[in-house]
């Protein structure tokens, strides 16, 4: 198996895990204003646009703030920027009422015109932020672009027309077809509004981006100067050791209660529940369920868990022979033990059928073919295709890192290995 961290494009197999987190129990942190949180990485930058990781995603979702948001532990709708909004009668023209009196974390005025200024900024990204491993959310919600790069989309093909500024508290966003998924994409952590002044100063734009799709900005607004409306402002970032936030005083809502919010980076599940324990931390995510009875033992440590609300699956990438023949993507289905690592989850899991958790809307109770664990019918479904075995396939898995859906990416990679061995 090679090491690379690289998502995959079609769906295969599926785990399903409650997201459980282990905090400090109340009044046992050192400092009562400050809460040391511990990440599993760095994030790869600050500008929510330009991200699609989790860890990026969790410290851009202190900083800024969309329009409109999600109300917490669920999937329902809550004003957030916006206080209100409503459709045309066709459905293409979304008229916002903004709040009054915001202001971004450098002054600059929140109002009609910073919100198009952010709109008008995705759709004319230059030719490198038009990458999808970029610019991922813009392209997946919007597509198109209005300077398109070689290959990419025009503004013919993109949902976005275009946005208006009705006067500083009321903006229309304008699409080009009905569409219903619309107000929840843009309710997304990545669709935050930016100070535009910040944006302009701080060269947000610029950078390169290499072959494996990395952008490298010589901005420093994705580093040193991310400017949002939200409850912190940005303080520091030593990448590897820490990144700070301080409380912002001129919120527009209820003040954070906290004065500092610290994320410390520390990859390893064991290291990160031993920081908690020796109270250099105090609180982690991703805790892995053989040590659920460790933190419950402990009096000075609370284990919280949700519902489940994530999934991991492997991708196929059809470009790749022999992965171009469907009938070695459903052997590769049919090889993959899905149940048989259920048992790294301490009872948290299950095998998905889908990629919405059974939260979401649109989740699917009946109807959805499945690929059960059958190294026969994969030996069989190869033959079929015209090879012969064994077939050599290159597997790759995520390094230095856990996520909720996989809190021991090698320990995963190894099971589903000697399976599709098997």
């Amino acid at each position: 198996m090679r090491r690379f961290v690289r998502t995959g494009l079609l769906l295969t197999a599926m785990s399903l895990v409650a997201v459980v987190a282990a905090f400090a129990a109340p009044g046992k942190s050192t400092q009562g204003d400050t809460l040391v949180f511990a990440a599993s990485s760095d994030p790869t930058l600050l500008d929510p646009a330009l991200v699609s990781d989790g860890e990026s995603l969790r410290v851009t979702d202190q900083i800024f703030e969309s329009l409109v948001g999600y109300r917490p532990g669920t999937t329902r709708l809550q004003p957030e920027l916006a206080t209100r909004w409503r459709p045309s009668r066709g459905g293409l023209v979304w008229t916002f009422t903004l709040r009054r009196g915001v202001r971004f974390h450098d002054g600059t005025p929140f109002n009609a015109a910073a919100v198009c200024f952010n709109f008008e900024r995705w759709y004319g990204f230059p030719g490198p932020l038009q990458n999808s491993s970029v610019s991922y959310y813009w392209n997946t919600v919007f597509g198109g672009f209005k300077r398109p790069a070689r290959g990419n989309p025009g503004p013919g093909k993109s949902l976005y027309r275009g946005c208006r500024v009705v006067n500083d508290t009321t903006v229309q966003l304008q699409l080009r077809r009905r569409s219903m998924s619309f107000l929840n994409a843009i309710a997304l952590p990545n669709f935050s509004i930016a100070s535009p002044t910040a944006l302009r100063t701080y060269r947000a734009d610029e950078g390169r981006v290499d072959a494996q799709g990395v952008f490298t900005p010589t901005g420093t607004f994705a580093t040193r100067n991310p400017v949002g409306t939200g409850p912190f402002r940005f303080s520091s970032w030593t990448p590897g050791s820490r990144l700070e936030l301080v409380r912002w005083d001129g919120y527009w809502g209820a003040k954070a209660r906290l004065q500092r919010l610290i994320f410390r980076p520390i990859a390893n599940n064991a290291a990160r529940l031993q920081a908690l324990q020796t109270g250099e931390i105090q609180g982690y995510d991703l805790v892995e369920p053989a040590d659920f009875a460790t933190v419950r033992r402990n009096s000075n440590m609370r284990l919280l868990k949700r519902a489940p609300f994530s999934v991991g699956y492997v991708g196929i990438s059809q470009a790749v022979e022999p992965m171009d023949n469907p009938l070695v993507r459903q052997a590769v289905a049919h090889g993959l033990d899905k149940r048989g690592v259920i048992s790294f989850y301490g009872g948290q899991g299950a095998v998905a059928s889908q990629f919405n958790p059974p939260a979401l809307p649109g989740y699917a109770r009946t109807g959805v073919p499945s690929y059960p664990y059958n190294p026969a019918r994969a030996r069989a479904l190869l033959q079929r295709a015209g090879l012969t075995l064994p077939v050599k396939i290159t597997f790759w898995y995520p390094t230095d890192v856990s996520r909720p859906y996989m809190p021991d990416p090698k320990r995963n990679a190894e099971a589903f290995g000697a399976s599709l061995e098997r």
